[in-house]
């Protein structure tokens, strides 16, 4: 079966954003806007989504989307990765869309999917508690919502704020009042990641699914770890890369370092864990099976920490400072193998 990420579209599509990014989101731009307060560059969201349609990728035509897949998705996701972008493609894009596209409500998805598409609408959605597990921090009852979510995606910047939540039939899926919600942004271990914490007393909320949001939680859950594994495997690969890079320029003893046979060995060994990451997200997006799903979320996470950790020891001493990016892709491989559960709690599903 032909991989989905590497079909003659997917290629295109990959080529289109990869050729934006370079000229746009080099090193020094991508700190720019980490330091930012939105926290990523609005312009070159815009023109992600104005010319080639990044947000709205999963999104049905009919809806304002592209009509494409998460697979296509999950390509944007990896270029993303790859260069350390930051953008409100996971959190907006894929976790809302998916949500709203889950909840079988036509009035809510014709009302709210067309500006997550275009990019103009900034969607977040609170389903965490503090331990990061899938089980709803927010309760429902007839006054509104009441809890505390964590980790929620650009939710102190949020237009519309999505919430999962427990209700006397199940999980719910609600639209939460803004004005009545308290929303902060937290300190989080990746300067690229924003994430916030999203306060509910009482708080007035409209429920959106039609028959329950129980079961659309669990698919929901695995587009999330789909979505960050494609996320992961795109930021490994490029570790690799530049790790090789420099390998080869830095010469110890009269030579190149990457031509000692300790350091081809330990890169090798990188390669087969991004090779392994590939396939597994290969597998995950071909069968989706919650194995396969799982087994993504593990192995991709682990191939990035570990393609990171390699980077910062093979870069040596000028890793470890603030004005080198392997730090920044530690980071970024240590706080997504914790986004959307950790791999032991995936582990034990």
């Amino acid at each position: 079966m032909t991989d989905p990420m590497e079909t003659g579209e997917a290629r295109a599509l990959r080529d289109a954003v990869r050729a934006l990014l370079t000229r746009r989101s080099g090193p020094a731009a991508v700190r720019a806007a980490m330091a930012s307060p939105l926290g990523y560059d609005d312009k070159l969201w815009s023109t992600l989504c104005e010319q080639i349609g990044v947000a709205g990728l999963a999104i049905p035509e009919h809806y304002g989307g592209v009509g494409a897949g998460l697979a296509e998705a999950c390509v944007v996701l990896g270029e993303l990765g790859r260069s350390l972008t930051p953008a409100p493609m996971l959190g907006s894009a894929v976790l809302c869309g998916e949500a709203l596209l889950r909840t079988g409500n036509d009035e809510a998805c014709e009302r709210l999917l067309p500006g997550i598409a275009a990019g103009t609408t900034l969607a977040a959605l609170a389903w965490s508690d503090v331990d990061g597990q899938w089980t709803p921090a927010l309760s429902a009852a007839g006054a509104g919502l009441t809890g505390r979510a964590h980790y929620v995606l650009d939710g102190d910047l949020a237009d519309v704020l999505l919430a999962v939540a427990r209700t006397d039939d199940g999980a719910g899926l609600f639209e939460v009042d803004l004005a009545a919600v308290r929303r902060q942004r937290v300190t989080s271990l990746d300067p690229g990641r924003r994430l916030a914490v999203v306060e509910c007393a009482s708080t007035p909320a409209r429920r959106l699914d039609t028959g329950g949001f129980t079961g659309p939680l669990r698919q929901l859950r695995a587009t999330a770890a789909i979505a960050v594994a494609a996320e992961q495997v795109g930021a490994a690969a490029r570790a690799l890369e530049l790790t090789v890079e420099y390998t080869k320029q830095r010469r110890q003893f009269g030579r190149p370092i990457g031509s000692f046979q300790a350091l081809k060995h330990r890169m090798a060994d990188v390669h087969v864990h991004v090779e392994a990451a590939r396939s597994a997200l290969y597998a995950a997006l071909v069968d989706g099976d919650p194995e396969a799903v799982a087994t993504a979320k593990v192995v991709c996470g682990e191939a990035f920490a570990h393609a990171a950790a390699e980077m910062i020891q093979l870069h040596g001493g000028i890793a470890i400072t603030w004005e080198h990016d392997a730090h920044l892709y530690f980071k970024r491989a240590h706080g997504t193998a914790l986004l959307f559960g950790d791999p032991a709690s995936w582990l034990s599903r």
